[in-house]
């Protein structure tokens, strides 16, 4: 399903969902990166994150990492072990003729419970805190107008933090498009594929509920 940007408002967005058809992209667009922008959000699991935003119309890539620590390169390990200063991140790369900045704070800020400062859904600690890393001064003024709009929305304060701007590490090739993968991992059900994988993990997680118990018709990757 592709998430569209026909217009700023959420609902709008979400309702796209539903209409919408699964855009299969060729990721590596190396040709056309010179008109592409990106935005650098911690949303918790960066899995999730990439998986959502990787149907949105206007999305060329999203690349799962960490940012915001003291360490060079850090691995998987270090961050979420808590001894880096990392959040986990997505990076995301997309076109600005077809949908803006402040239309991807729109739909991330939906997409999480910017709530709850020590973490995301079951996965809880430093790492897993949301962030918007503003990488422009233009950024940092969107991405406050797009906080006070959400906080508006929920009426309630959101904790979700406007940074500024912050190295980006990718992580391995391992966490890559983790939720799409037909490579086999071993979990407490066997030997499974990572899409599967994922799945489970993201149902047991409760991400989707948390999400559509705050935003409602509001959240535009979860169903009604």
């Amino acid at each position: 399903m592709t998430v569209t940007a026909a217009t700023v408002k959420p609902v709008a967005l979400a309702l796209a969902i539903a209409a919408g058809v699964l855009v299969q992209c060729d990721r590596a667009r190396a040709q056309s990166s010179d008109d592409t922008e990106t935005a650098l959000v911690a949303g918790g699991c960066f899995w999730c994150v990439e998986a959502d935003f990787e149907r949105v119309q206007g999305v060329e890539e999203v690349v799962s990492g960490f940012a915001g620590g003291d360490v060079d390169n850090p691995t998987y390990k270090q961050v979420t072990g808590g001894d880096t200063g990392h959040l986990e991140v997505a990076q995301i790369r997309y076109d600005p003729d077809e949908i803006s900045y402040e239309q991807i704070l729109d739909l991330f800020l939906r997409s999480i419970d910017p709530l709850d400062a020590g973490g995301q859904f079951c996965d809880r600690g430093e790492s897993y805190a949301t962030a918007i890393f503003a990488q422009t001064e233009a950024q940092r003024q969107a991405a406050e107008a797009a906080v006070a709009e959400a906080e508006q929305e929920l009426g309630r304060e959101i904790v979700t933090p406007v940074r500024g701007p912050a190295e980006f590490w990718p992580a391995d090739a391992y966490h890559q498009d983790y939720y799409r993968s037909d490579e086999r991992v071993l979990t407490r059900f066997g030997w499974i594929d990572k899409a599967d994988a994922y799945k489970r993990y993201r149902d047991a997680c409760g991400r989707d509920a948390r999400v559509r118990e705050l935003w409602g018709e509001d959240a535009p990757f979860v169903g009604g």
